[in-house]
Parts: C-alpha cells; sequence; structure tokens
C-alpha cells in the first residue's frame, strides 16, 4: 500500500509529506468553498443537494461525522463511508461492515471524485469531502470549515438547534483549535511518521506537554472553553478516541497512555457517551485503517486484538459545575 496522490489528475503512489530533516509536514487542502443558508456564496444550503464523503477511522473525517450526527443532518445531507483500509489507489469504496458506497458518483475510489470535480488536480486525496450534486463539484474538504457549516448554515431545513460555535465564545474557540492543533491533533502524526530521531522526539515531546496541560485545565473545568461543549472539544475527542487504540502503539506515542490521565480520559468517556456520539465511533475501523492500512509502519498489517477500553464506563466530570442542561436521550436512529 501506498499513500498516493494524484498529479494533473492521474494516480500515482508516490507520496511524501517529510522534509529533509525527518519532520511530517501536512499538506493543505484545496477545496475551500462555503455553503451559505441564504446562498450569498454561490453555494445555497439546500436538502438533498449535498453529499458528505467520509472514513470512520480517520480523526479529521470523524469530526464531520460527529456534527452531521449531533446536528441531526442525516436526512439533509447524504453519506458515503470508505473502507477503512487504504490499499495502492487510497480510500475506496466497499460492502464491508460498515462501509456506504458512493450513491452519488458511483465511484470505486476516492480519487475518482475529486478527477470528476477538477480533471487536472494535482495533491492528496483526503477525507472528508463534502460534494455538491447539483454543480457536480467538491465544495470543502477541509474539517474545520465544514463542521462549521454543518452547525449553523442547515438550521433553517430542520437540522437541531444546537450551536457548538456560539458567537460569544467564537474568538476562544478558535484560539483552542490552533492552541491543539499542530502539538495534538498533528502531533499524533508528527511523531508517527517522523523519519528522523530528532523529529520525532521534538513531536512526541510537544505531544505529551499539551496533554499535561490540558490534563491540568480540565481539572478545574469541563470542557475546553470552561463550562459549554463547542468545536474545540469534539476535535479533541476525535483525536483522544484513537489514543489508545492506535496512537500510543503505532505512532510509538508512549510516555503515557490516555488512561494514564484522568481528567482527559473522565473527560474522554463523557464525550463518547454524549447522545448520538456512539454511533459513529467504530473501534473496528479505527484500528483497521491504521494498523492493516498503513503497511509502511506496519509491513504485516496484523490488526492487534487490544488494548480493551471500555468508554462506557462512568465519568466524574459532573463533579464541575456547568451551565449546560441535561442532554436529551440517545437518538435510536442508525446512519
Amino acid at each position: 500500500m501506498a499513500l498516493g496522490q494524484l498529479v494533473n489528475g492521474r494516480w500515482t503512489e508516490n507520496w511524501t509529506e517529510q522534509n529533509e530533516k525527518g519532520q511530517f509536514q501536512r499538506m493543505s487542502t484545496q477545496f475551500h468553498h462555503w455553503i451559505t443558508a441564504d446562498g450569498s456564496s454561490g453555494f445555497r444550503a439546500e436538502c438533498g443537494r449535498y453529499h458528505l464523503y467520509i472514513s470512520l477511522g480517520c480523526p479529521w473525517a470523524h469530526r464531520t461525522a460527529l456534527l452531521w450526527k449531533l446536528k441531526g443532518l442525516e436526512n439533509i445531507i447524504g453519506l458515503s463511508i470508505v473502507d477503512p483500509v487504504i490499499n495502492a489507489q487510497g480510500w475506496q469504496f466497499s460492502d464491508n461492515s460498515g462501509c456506504v458506497r458512493d450513491t452519488v458518483n458511483h465511484a470505486d475510489y476516492l480519487w475518482q471524485v475529486y478527477v470528476k470535480s477538477d480533471p487536472t488536480y494535482t495533491g492528496r486525496v483526503t477525507v472528508p469531502v463534502l460534494w455538491d450534486k447539483q454543480t457536480n463539484q467538491i465544495v470543502n474538504n477541509e474539517s474545520r470549515q465544514i463542521i462549521q457549516m454543518f452547525n449553523s448554515e442547515f438550521d433553517a431545513l430542520g437540522a437541531k438547534p444546537i450551536d457548538f460555535y456560539p458567537l460569544a465564545l467564537r474568538q476562544e474557540v478558535d484560539q483552542i483549535l490552533d492552541e491543539i492543533y499542530q502539538p495534538i491533533n498533528n502531533g499524533v502524526y508528527r511523531s508517527g511518521f517522523a523519519t528522523s530521531q530528532v523529529a520525532y522526539d521534538m513531536a512526541v515531546m510537544e505531544l505529551f506537554q499539551a496533554l499535561e496541560t490540558w490534563e491540568n485545565i480540565l481539572a478545574n473545568q469541563r470542557y475546553l472553553c470552561g463550562n459549554r461543549i463547542t468545536f474545540a472539544d469534539w476535535c479533541l475527542f476525535t483525536t483522544l478516541f484513537r489514543f489508545d487504540l492506535a496512537y500510543y502503539g503505532l505512532f510509538k506515542c508512549n510516555l503515557k497512555r490516555l488512561v494514564d490521565f484522568p481528567n482527559l480520559w473522565n473527560y474522554c468517556r463523557e464525550l463518547h457517551q454524549y447522545p448520538d456520539v456512539q454511533i459513529v465511533c467504530d473501534v473496528d475501523h479505527v484500528k483497521r485503517l491504521y494498523y492493516a492500512g498503513l503497511s509502511e509502519l506496519n509491513p504485516t498489517r496484523i490488526v492487534p486484538t487490544g488494548p480493551e477500553i471500555n468508554f462506557g464506563l462512568p465519568h466524574n466530570r459532573q463533579r464541575i459545575e456547568t451551565s449546560i442542561a441535561p442532554a436529551e436521550e440517545p437518538s435510536a436512529i442508525a446512519l
């Protein structure tokens, strides 16, 4: 398996995101159009017009799956889920457990969706992808922007009236998202894909320093922005959810396990137990993506049996005062 890319619309297995110092440097996403409720952006929020392509194993795509589910967008925006194991042609659509084929473009591989949008596209083929069925193009493939759109632009069409990006907290949310991105969200990748000892040591040091910082902060406040769940929490959660499952072992982020951070571990369990979250959390897809899909890190592709992690254990976060009203009962709606 090779983590390939498109070059002038042609698939190639040549790929690198490491610099000459062995540091992992993630390529930027390229599709940044916006959907707006009033259509002033050129992409109006409409029921049935858009389609979301995700992987349940990928933390960036997982963010969008969470907002898609939490905002109740199932009947407004369609969904396809790629196979967790990346093969020689990248993300593939299959009939394996937990996968949903491409019912819009009928592609076998995600790169074909990119080429349909831009026949001369050069760059990585990543998830998530938000597709416009009306204009036959990719609207956006940047997770942070997609979750902002999901949070507010579809409210008039029947999305749930819950706000994870409240106006009064937006500056703080943005600041925290920036603070956790490089050392934590991207830090696990900087550790796992480092090709020099110096690059690895630096990434791991910054990762665990940041985890210790938030461990201490969460001793006295319930969520990253205080007493209210925001985007920042869901963006940290997708990394924490995968930490002991994959990053601790495969990515050599092994100074501590998540379960060794009492506040972060309880915080992760609280978010996992939030209504509807478990529906889009797939341990099997996570482990298969990393262990069976990244053969350059795990040549045998053997998926470990463990670790045994009980995200359903009672948490202690209610000990911290919060103004959030009790969450409604989980929905029985499936994907």
